[in-house]
């Protein structure tokens, strides 16, 4: 079969590239003094470029908007409820515990340094691709952009890593839910900062 023949739509071939290379240079250099800023870059920055400038779209059209804010607040009030149950226990295990404790030095400046970080990563994963891939995958794209998040985590408490599969597509059907990044990345900001305080004794 030619190449032509495949048919395949250039903008998620384009989405796919794009946000594998961004991972690959996050994994492997630091542009800023802080990895935060970086991951705003690559992540956010890089993918709003391509947006604009080469699909010619809005970042609306890849949830970069409030979307339906009524079930965003009401899913991220149940998600963050929900997952401060879960983490009571959970960030209380050894290898968790180890890893977050020692980040809970400076507590506010962990959590602006966190959302920073983590604003990207939800607008890579739960935006860019994740509507990117919708119109092409159908509801496998809630699944799908789960893979590389969850491959994201390596290096990272290995129970935490096998749950991004499961929480990585719940964040997809909230993102597809209520058509916006912005919740997934709230009940996300949420998930870490109550991780951190739990595992280093400070809630």
């Amino acid at each position: 079969m030619r190449l032509k023949e495949l048919g395949m739509d250039w903008k998620p071939v384009t989405v796919i590239v794009v946000s594998t290379l961004a991972m690959s240079v996050d994994h492997y250099h630091r542009i800023f003094a802080s990895k935060a800023y970086d991951r705003l870059f690559l992540y956010l920055g890089v993918p709003l470029l391509v947006i604009l400038f080469l699909f010619r779209e809005s970042p609306s059209r890849y949830g970069f908007q409030l979307g339906d804010w009524k079930a965003g607040l009401a899913l991220t009030a149940l998600g963050c409820g929900g997952m401060t149950l879960v983490m009571l226990f959970v960030a209380r295990s050894g290898s968790i515990r180890d890893f977050y404790a020692l980040r809970a030095n400076s507590i506010v400046p962990l959590i602006i340094d966190n959302g920073l970080d983590l604003f990207g990563w939800e607008f890579l994963f739960r935006g860019f691709l994740l509507f990117a891939l919708y119109p092409v995958c159908g509801p496998y794209a809630i699944l799908l952009q789960a893979v590389p998040f969850t491959i994201a985590h390596f290096g990272k408490p290995e129970l935490e890593t096998l749950s991004c599969i499961f929480g990585g597509s719940a964040f997809g059907y909230v993102a597809w839910r209520t058509r916006s990044f912005l919740y997934p990345f709230l009940i996300h900001w949420f998930l870490t900062t109550i991780t951190v305080l739990i595992a280093s004794g400070a809630a």
